[in-house]
């Protein structure tokens, strides 16, 4: 059958499978048919000491260093936080070190808003006359501010929650007190996302142990502080800044000072209106009036309002940075498959007759895994195909198609081939793309299968399906998962897959490909452990082989009465078909059950399955990739796609309702309604052009191109912003295992008015 979708992931696997040997064999450049994504080696540049993310990352940590500082430059304002803080001029030697407690000198901060971190301040700080020594005793702190007494670091998260900073300090009313993040900013992310998920404000406080960072829990989310007590441990938490405000907080007895405020003259809260020279404190209780919570800003008046672009900015190709580790983990040996089984051609069973492989699928590092940690010998160079993703628990992730990793390479020699997976999965680190720059990529700890780099895959396979690859490599023919849609958001921790699942076959002679489409199984995902995101498979293979691809371009999340992140409501998946998307939903405790699904007929649900020829479309039109999404600013739906005519050009159209949409879990919203049924009861706009992407560096076209919803927090266009994050794949024509790799992975931001 015509399998559309597949053009995203089709083109890559021609010369890895034909290979001899998938473990010694390197994928050669043949245009089109190496669809392999970009990979850029890890950078060795500096770390950038003015990125406010980096700096928040250890705000409590004590340090063995202290500053003395002579009189400093007219065009620098700094004060001591201690006993001599008035002392403006700073002119007089610092009293001793230890004469009180206090954080670790994290910034020093210049009028012209540079901001010196502590490893930084000797090379910087000799150029400005401040001199470093290194002592045993505690150390000091400096902030730009001239404020008497600075209660606390007050700063922005990543999702724009002003936080005050709190050492030492235990909480006792848990919301979840078992999460195992990589930092301090991580947690506060944690934080974040548990609000949005759950639409209101139940995390006021979050809590990160550094000294637990390789245990199986670092960070705790607080539902209150009234119960407070001091910490047995280095606790470096956060507290959001209005509770902190209308709160007595305890001062720990190990640090009777906070840290100094992040927001500086180079980089004030919106809505202040303090001077660059004013505290930041005042700045902060400007501020605070007009910062929100999380959750959804809707749009006002008695009508849809029409979106229109208002402009664009091109990040540029993302660079991947794996991680350095991997789990010690030697998997039980696979089946053996009788010889009648190793034929050519597709054979269903293979799919449903088995249990999951052992040997493939993301681990874990758990309480029986962190002990099996173990450095690798060669940090990978990956190459991939496709690229779609979403929000999940805190992270963002971008999931992959067939996926080669390679010995590492470098501008003058490219790397060996390792091993080929059908999926991989990566997570966006440092939000980059919210200043408008490229993102980084991270491979988790789990998905290594040894220590040069090998990969186990995301996606798992069954038994049957691994028995076979490995049997039959080098012969041209293997079962893959790919992912060729956006996550489906499921609940507040978890999002969903459809995946086909597809029987490549190369010929040998002629290196002719041929893709059949077997049905597809579902996949549901998490997020946020340090072996990185982790899929399941429930269900080996839920939908057959001649019916339409159910979900396999994505779907749709229709949010019950409890809100975004609940688990009533429905998911509404989309049925790819020629001339244009068919519709089926279930309701979201019932995703397995193959029986629960209905399908829409052109006028009612039905249990009865619509076959391929089906007219019974709620938009029509060649669309190969498409996410579509509620836009509470613009109060209706909006689609995003790309066509099947190869013009590197994102289309849009909107939902022309004749009223606003409103959620039922929205304010003024029905709650006996089901808000994504206005999908089939109106007519869309027009096509109208959302972004032109640049063709790849061979000049070749775009594909898997998605939205990334949620990625701009308030300023998103799903919360009501006006912002969002596009990707695609571009191709490059150069080789896979070289530095610039076949393909990248490639985003841009678009503004809607």
């Amino acid at each position: 059958m015509n399998f559309k979708p597949m053009i995203s992931c089709a083109f890559a696997v021609v010369a890895l499978v034909a290979s001899s040997n998938l473990c010694d064999a390197r994928p050669h450049a043949h245009g089109a048919l190496n669809n392999l994504r970009r990979f850029i080696r890890p950078s060795t540049s500096a770390f950038n000491s003015t990125d406010a993310a980096a700096i928040r990352t250890s705000p409590c940590a004590q340090e063995s260093t202290s500053y003395v500082l002579p009189t400093f430059p007219t065009s620098t304002r700094a004060r001591v936080e201690g006993p001599d803080q008035a002392n403006a001029s700073i002119a007089a030697a610092l009293q001793p070190a230890d004469s009180r407690p206090g954080p670790r000198p994290l910034e020093l901060v210049l009028q012209d808003g540079r901001q010196i971190l502590h490893q930084d301040a000797h090379r910087i700080g000799q150029h400005h006359g401040i001199h470093h020594q290194h002592t045993k005793k505690a150390s000091r702190l400096f902030s730009t501010t001239t404020e008497a007494d600075n209660n606390g670091t007050v700063f922005r998260s990543s999702s724009g929650i002003t936080y005050q900073t709190v050492c030492g300090i235990n909480y006792d009313d848990n919301i979840r007190p078992f999460l195992l993040v990589e930092s301090f900013e991580a947690c506060i992310q944690k934080c974040d996302a548990y609000n949005y998920d759950t639409h209101g404000v139940s995390c006021v406080a979050a809590l990160f142990v550094p000294s637990r960072l390789h245990s199986a829990d670092d960070c705790y989310l607080k539902s209150s502080i009234a119960h407070s007590s001091v910490g047995t441990g280095n606790i470096e938490g956060a507290v959001r800044y209005s509770v902190a405000q209308s709160a007595h907080l305890p001062v720990s007895r190990t640090s009777t000072s906070l840290l100094s405020s992040l927001v500086t003259a180079s980089s004030t809260i919106p809505g202040s209106s303090s001077s660059p020279s004013q505290t930041s404190s005042q700045a902060l209780t400007s501020a605070s009036v007009t910062v929100s919570p999380p959750g959804v800003t809707y749009g006002t008046g008695n009508s849809v309002v029409a979106p229109k672009v208002g402009g664009a900015k091109l990040h540029g190709p993302s660079e991947n940075r794996p991680t350095s580790q991997y789990i010690q983990y030697d998997p039980a040996p696979g089946v053996s498959l009788a010889r009648s089984l190793l034929r050519v051609g597709v054979n269903g069973d293979l799919s449903t007759g088995y249990d999951i492989s052992p040997q493939t699928g993301i681990l874990d590092v758990n309480i029986y895994t962190q002990n099996t940690l173990a450095p690798l010998k060669n940090v990978p160079h990956i190459s991939r195909d496709g690229g779609r993703g979403g929000f999940i628990n805190g992270q963002h992730l971008f999931l992959f198609c067939d996926t080669g990793s390679y010995s590492s390479t470098t501008a003058a020699q490219n790397g060996d081939f390792l091993d080929f997976v059908s999926s991989s999965v990566a997570v966006d680190v440092g939000m980059n793309a919210l200043a408008g720059n490229p993102i980084y990529l991270q491979d988790g700890i789990g998905e290594w299968s040894d220590n040069v780099g090998r990969q186990r895959g995301f996606a798992p396979l069954t038994q049957g399906e691994q028995a076979y690859n490995i049997a039959m490599q080098g012969r041209g023919q293997r079962y893959a998962v790919w992912i060729e849609s956006s996550i489906i958001p499921l609940d507040a921790e978890r999002g969903i897959i459809y995946a086909p699942i597809v029987y490549d076959e190369v010929n040998m002679v002629t290196r002719a490909a041929k893709f059949t489409y077997t049905g597809n199984t579902l996949l549901t995902i998490t997020a946020g452990g340090r072996g990185g995101p982790v899929a399941q498979r429930p269900v080996r293979k839920l939908f057959q082989q001649d019916e339409p691809e159910w979900g396999v371009v994505g779907g749709l999340r229709s949010w019950g009465p409890s809100g975004i992140g609940g688990t009533d409501g429905k998911v509404y998946l989309f049925g790819s078909v020629d001339h244009g998307m068919l519709m089926a939903r279930v309701t979201a405790d019932s995703i397995t059950d193959r029986d629960a699904y209905e399908f829409w007929t052109g006028n009612s649900w039905s249990t009865i399955m619509p076959g391929t020829s089906s007219n019974a479309t709620w938009i029509e039109g060649p669309i190969m990739d498409i996410d579509v999404f509620y836009s509470p600013r613009h109060k209706t739906f909006i689609a995003v796609y790309l066509t099947i005519y190869a013009d590197s050009t994102f289309y849009y159209r909107y939902l022309k309702a004749d009223r606003p949409i409103i959620p039922c879990y929205a304010p003024g919203g029905d709650r006996n309604s089901d808000y994504v049924e206005n999908l089939l009861k109106y007519d869309w706009s027009d096509e109208q052009v959302l972004y032109k992407a640049k063709p790849g560096l061979a000049g070749g076209f775009i594909y898997a191109g998605g939205v990334h919803t949620r990625y701009f927090g308030s300023d998103d266009v799903v919360n009501g912003g006006s912002r969002m994050l596009l990707s695609w794949t571009a191709p490059t024509g150069q080789n896979p295992a070289s530095a610039t790799s076949e393909y990248q992975i490639v985003t841009a931001e678009v503004n809607f008015t």
